[in-house]
């Protein structure tokens, strides 16, 4: 299908420029945040910036448009270059996620639906987690994340994360038995085995160990070993976080406890809801052939899925490949383009 190539949006060029000279990794988006509210303001939009720092513009709730304002850390000097298809924007959060926050806040503005710029996503989702315990649930949720103009992000696995401790009596390397240190080797690799599958099966449809970090050696008392290891498992939509945290915890053989301290849900979405269908509709429009994804990470949207029951999609303009890479960069043209599918989908859903 031919793409017919939009009229620049100068607006939401500019609001991006502005969002992304303005650096704001987890915690310090309040400089940013500040920014973002004082765009609704300029558009006679009610604003306000609630208690964990999520700028809230309530308005018609047919559709909530949400994306983050958090970035990973990193000093991407900004500027506007020639890319091979126009202008490319260059700027650490430039795709992940100002791209489509901007995108989003844009739309929002020109039809009247509700905007939440959410804080933290980066590490805890704490603007999420506050927002589903302090407002209702809207009748469709529009998630930002880069997703690519003519793409619908419709499914994230889920995210278990848990600290595996082990002590044992300290004594001579020479002998036999495990100490705390070979403890954790050995179950971590028994997690690895239990999930490592065939390796033929997609990677969304497995279960992903990987370790963070890991600690070990003798105690200041000179009496115990002593081991730590930091673990996260990266669920598909098949399994539950219960059911993987039993399977891990299973292979414990009495050595060792793990503290698990985090559990976020899968979410699958079906294309054939109202956002689904409002989101070809649109990509469509401007001359696009719409492609449905599912990402192997873990998004907002899952916070949101867990909690509200209505349709809900991520998308957003750029490339997911650039994600906290040190060349982040989005064509100008996809936020073009983005916003237009994003005003159309509002109309839609309207």
């Amino acid at each position: 299908m031919s793409e017919t190539a939009p009229e620049a949006d100068e607006e939401a060029r500019e609001l991006l420029e502005t969002l992304v000279s303005i650096p704001s990794p987890t915690p310090e988006e309040e400089e940013c945040a500040e920014a973002l509210a004082e765009f609704f303001r300029d558009h006679d939009r009610e604003v306000f910036i609630d208690d964990v720092g999520n700028v809230r513009a309530p308005a018609d709730d047919s559709a909530l448009y949400t994306s983050h304002i958090d970035t990973v850390p990193g000093d991407i000097p900004v500027r506007v270059e020639e890319g091979e298809n126009g202008p490319e924007l260059w700027g650490r959060g430039s795709v992940d996620a100002k791209g489509p926050l901007t995108a989003l806040a844009v739309a929002a503005v020109r039809t009247g639906v509700s905007f939440v710029g959410v804080v933290g996503e980066e590490v805890n989702s704490r603007g999420a987690r506050h927002l589903i315990e302090d407002r209702e649930a809207p009748e469709a949720v529009v998630n930002g994340e880069p997703s690519g103009w003519d793409g619908i992000t419709l499914g994230y696995r889920g995210i278990l994360q848990g600290t595996y401790v082990a002590t044992s009596e300290s004594g001579h390397t020479s002998r036999p038995e495990n100490n705390a240190i070979q403890d954790a080797i050995a179950w971590w690799s028994a997690v690895e085995e239990k999930f490592g599958g065939d390796g033929y099966d997609a990677v969304f449809e497995r279960v992903t160990p990987k370790p963070v970090s890991i600690e070990g050696g003798v105690s200041e008392d000179g009496l115990a070993v002593e081991a730590t290891l930091d673990a996260q498992l990266r669920v598909p939509p098949e399994y539950s976080t219960d059911e993987v945290r039993e399977m891990a915890d299973a292979e414990l053989s009495g050595a060792g406890t793990v503290n698990w301290k985090d559990a976020v849900e899968p979410t699958m979405q079906s294309p054939r809801t109202d956002v689904g269908r409002a989101f070809r509709m649109a990509i469509r429009g401007q001359g696009g052939d719409p492609r449905l994804l599912r990402k192997t990470g873990t998004a907002d949207m899952n916070i949101f899925a867990g909690a509200w029951d209505c349709p809900m999609a991520t998308y957003g303009p750029g490339d997911s490949d650039l994600d906290h890479a040190p060349n982040e960069h989005l064509e100008l043209r996809e936020l073009d383009r983005a916003v237009a599918v994003l005003e159309r989908v509002a109309e839609e859903l309207q």
